[in-house]
């Protein structure tokens, strides 16, 4: 068995934060898709553009996005591939503890 040190713990307590907050939740799963523009996301999701900013900077800060310059503007993608489907198998966890999380209409899985 793997020792945890404090740098695993600290690695899911900044999970634990960027998940912690609806928004930032939306933006990943957003992500996983497929990286996006700021204004892109703030629209699709229904925010400000300065909220998305806030939550975007947040998201880099637990290094779970990264930003992309594309000429005048900067799109974002998740930092590693590994996230997606680490994203996609919690889903699949939260529908095992809560089946009612998610009706038959739900967009939340791909």
């Amino acid at each position: 068995m793997e020792t945890v040190t404090l740098t695993h713990a600290a690695a899911l307590a900044r999970l634990g934060h960027a998940l912690s907050d609806q928004t930032r939740a939306r933006v990943l799963l957003a992500l996983r898709e497929a990286p996006a523009y700021p204004s892109d996301l703030a629209d699709a999701l229904g925010v400000s553009r300065q909220v998305m900013s806030n939550q975007l900077a947040c998201l880099r800060g637990c290094g779970l996005v990264e930003s992309v310059p594309d000429g005048r503007r900067t799109w974002y993608r998740l930092a590693d591939p590994h996230l997606a489907p680490a994203l996609d198998d919690l889903l699949q966890l939260l529908l095992v503890v809560d089946p009612t999380c998610c009706g038959p209409a739900c967009t939340c899985t791909r």
